[in-house]
């Protein structure tokens, strides 16, 4: 497993029965997550600044203190913005700060300008620290609202220069082959679950061995990296490892899971990642 261990204003103060217990710049915040199935030692609760709770069809968040609209976090000199979101999230997973590292070495490393197609890209984390790093990215995700944030994101770290893309992911690797576009790097993040523009049916096991396929036809001649993240339950990280291989090859293929630690001093499991790495 690799832990994100390297954050200063964010950490997990306590997990149990089903719900964690977190430090974002100094405001605690309280959310499920299933993974949780141990007892917890204390009420998390009390004294917290505001928790999740789920309903039927969703959930809302309850707040016992008046809190900023959003605040930011920071991560080796980048900032983030955080805000409490529908369905738990808060704009930002910590834990993916090992991808960022890695990517940024690998993307100060090569020597050239790389480019990097993040899919599935959300708010814009992983593009940011490829940006950083002197990547050339492009940034696709079909989620309007999110890509409003993931731009929010960049502007907060001075960066101007990302190719921002609201679009179906599938629909635009298709254009981008038939257009002769390529990337040396690909990032992606595919939901365990959704559905296209005309309502086409996205189920993770059945459809991303099919997906990164497609993805091979926009690689360049001269690929640096291929990584691929899940938090879909029970998907192995050997999995992603298999796949990336039978598209790409065997050698450098690695795949772990990614965790976050505790200040109770577990590691709370949030996924996985593998990375295909060509030589540079």
């Amino acid at each position: 497993m690799r832990i994100a261990d390297s954050w200063t204003d964010f950490k997990v103060l306590a997990t149990g029965d089903g719900e964690k217990l977190e430090s974002w710049g100094g405001i605690s915040l309280l959310r499920p997550d299933p993974q949780v199935i141990w007892h917890k030692k204390k009420d998390l609760k009390k004294g917290v600044d505001a928790f999740y709770e789920r309903k039927e069809g969703g959930g809302l968040w309850h707040f016992n203190k008046t809190l900023p609209q959003q605040w930011t976090v920071s991560w080796q000199g980048m900032k983030f913005v955080v805000k409490p979101m529908g369905f738990k999230h808060t704009g930002i997973f910590p834990e993916q700060a090992v991808n960022w590292q890695m990517m940024s070495q690998l993307i100060e490393s090569a020597g050239r300008e790389i480019k990097v197609l993040n899919l599935f890209a959300y708010t814009g984390g992983a593009s940011v620290a490829c940006s950083k790093a002197g990547g050339l990215v492009t940034h696709v995700d079909a989620s309007k609202g999110m890509v409003e944030r993931a731009k929010e994101n960049a502007k907060l770290n001075g960066i101007s220069n990302i190719r921002f893309i609201v679009d179906d992911c599938g629909k635009f690797i298709e254009r981008e082959i038939r257009r002769g576009n390529t990337y040396d790097a690909i990032i992606m993040d595919p939901p365990s679950y959704g559905r296209g523009p005309s309502g086409e049916m996205w189920k993770l096991e059945d459809n991303l061995a099919d997906f990164v396929q497609l993805c091979k036809g926009v690689l360049s001649q001269k690929p640096l990296f291929v990584l691929i993240n899940s938090y879909t339950t029970g998907l192995q990280p050997t999995v992603i490892a298999n796949i990336l291989k039978s598209v790409f090859g065997n050698e450098n293929v690695q795949a772990d899971e990614i965790g976050l630690p505790t200040d109770e001093g577990l590691i709370l499991p949030c996924g996985a990642s593998g990375v295909k790495i060509w030589k540079i």
